[in-house]
């Protein structure tokens, strides 16, 4: 068997760190060296393991980025847009490959990730599952297929903890959608309506979020016409799918060449 990736998980006391954490301690292709908190944080300096509410792991929580990338192959980022263009620049530093799964980034965020990540190797992703990229092909397919007959809306639900909307997903259907269409998001996304709005504006992309207890996430993306209705549809019943799908990526980038990638290159779902 080859040597075991090692992997730095930052935010590590979060739902998605501590998800992470127990997905990768149940591989046998890789190990959790390294984790990391916010400084001031009650875990740092703690055994993960013990924080976690297991037995002692060896790992200990630090607030020192370049520390914990240091020893790393990877390190998996699922923490805020500030932070993970900060953390893009330590994992240039250290060689350290970049798995992103934050969500809620500007297009000037992404401008400065894509600025400080330069010249390292990241996989990013609004959604990391399968299913979920599958049908972000499937969207742009339909969307090339039907005219502006089809108003599209995409519409979906989290969790009363989730701090941005539309959600990463959202913003990936939608901007598939338009990609099938010809169009950017940009000059045909809807995204608030309150009050008296008018009339739908033919060819726009809309987007609907629904936040409400622990729901983890859904996706439907509505093709609506008069008469019918076509609805594509993701729903995730367990977080670990996300944790699976950035394990998947990090042992990806194993002896891959330093480059901005996605998931679908993961898959091997992309289109050269």
């Amino acid at each position: 068997m080859s040597e075991q990736l090692k992997i730095a998980i930052t935010g590590v006391s979060g739902r998605m760190g501590s998800m992470l954490t127990e997905t990768i301690s149940g591989s046998e292709q890789a190990v959790v060296t390294a984790a990391l908190e916010r400084p001031g944080h009650d875990w740092v300096g703690q055994d993960l393991g013990t924080c976690l509410g297991g037995a002692a792991s060896g790992v200990t929580v630090t607030d020192d980025p370049a520390q914990a990338f240091a020893d790393a192959d990877v390190v998996i980022d699922f923490t805020a847009p500030a932070a993970t263009i900060a953390f893009a620049a330590t994992a240039v530093q250290t060689g350290t490959a970049h798995v992103i799964g934050t969500t809620g980034m500007t297009a000037q965020e992404l401008e400065a990730l894509a600025a400080a990540g330069k010249g390292g190797l990241t996989v990013r992703a609004g959604n990391m599952s399968l299913g979920v990229n599958l049908l972000v092909q499937l969207t742009k397919r339909v969307a090339a297929a039907l005219d502006e007959d089809y108003d599209i809306e995409v519409i979906e639900a989290h969790h009363n903890r989730k701090v941005d909307a539309p959600s990463g997903t959202a913003l990936m259907l939608g901007e598939a959608a338009a990609e099938g269409r010809g169009v950017t998001l940009d000059a045909v996304s809807d995204r608030a309506r309150d009050g008296i709005t008018g009339a739908r504006k033919r060819g726009d992309i809309g987007f609907s979020a629904i936040r409400g207890g622990d729901i983890i996430g859904e996706h439907d993306v509505m093709f609506a016409a008069t008469g019918e209705r076509i609805t594509l549809r993701h729903v995730a019943s367990d977080r670990s799918v996300f944790a699976r799908g950035a394990l998947k990526a990090a042992l990806w980038t194993r002896g891959k060449s330093p480059g901005a990638y996605d998931m679908l290159d993961v898959l091997g779902l992309s289109e050269e």
